[in-house]
């Protein structure tokens, strides 16, 4: 399975606050057909990365502003549907009133792209509708904003929820083998194993 990565640069708003990001967009298929990860800040340069092949579906890990403020512009170019968990649905209704997603991502179904099939996780915390998706065959996890190279995803703002975010990534993702490859929303890539310890010790810490 080939994993592509594009990355955007803009603005995650929330709680009145703005800060100035760099977003990872992963494209996941073969050379046919492909799923998208994510559509931050600016849908021509997906696209482009697209390259003319079928878009199967453009996923949204959450609904923060900064992952999906180019879905409708990326659903139009590449005509694909967009699915997100409906948990998430007051997030998406505060950047694209008057639109919708095409579909809502239910926990235990398979994305199948490329000849692979990568399973939903749905892991809140982050945001109530967090989901990853993992492929067993390739051994890779896209986390979006649940866990990171250095630990868990942020909270501390509406809708997000440490203790909650830790069992997500203890129940669902610390369960996967340790080699498992993680490809993040931000920064760079780390495995379920260089995570282990700082996840087990926080929540520990707050008697998780």
């Amino acid at each position: 399975m080939a994993v592509e990565l594009v990355t955007t640069d803009g603005i995650f708003a929330l709680d009145g606050g703005e800060w100035e990001v760099t977003n990872n967009i992963w494209i996941v298929g073969d050379d046919r057909e492909v799923v998208v990860f994510d559509a931050a800040h600016d849908a021509a340069p997906i696209a482009a990365a697209v390259n003319g092949r079928k878009v199967k579906a453009i996923v949204l890990t959450h609904g923060h502003n900064d992952h999906i403020n180019a879905a409708v512009p990326l659903r139009d170019a590449v005509d694909a549907p967009i699915l997100l968990h409906a948990a998430d649905r007051m997030l998406w209704d505060v950047v694209w009133p008057g639109e919708a997603p095409d579909g809502e991502l239910t926990p235990g179904e398979l994305l199948r792209v490329g000849g692979h099939d990568l399973g939903v996780l749905h892991t809140p915390g982050h945001s109530p509708g967090c989901c990853c998706f993992h492929d067993v065959a390739s051994g890779i996890v896209f986390s979006g904003d649940t866990l990171f190279c250095g630990g868990p995803g942020a909270t501390g703002r509406s809708y997000s929820d440490e203790p909650t975010i830790l069992r997500s990534i203890r129940d669902r993702l610390l369960a996967l083998p340790d080699h498992t490859v993680v490809h993040t929303g931000h920064g760079d890539s780390t495995t379920i194993g260089a995570e282990r310890e700082r996840v087990l010790a926080r929540a520990a810490e707050l008697g998780v």
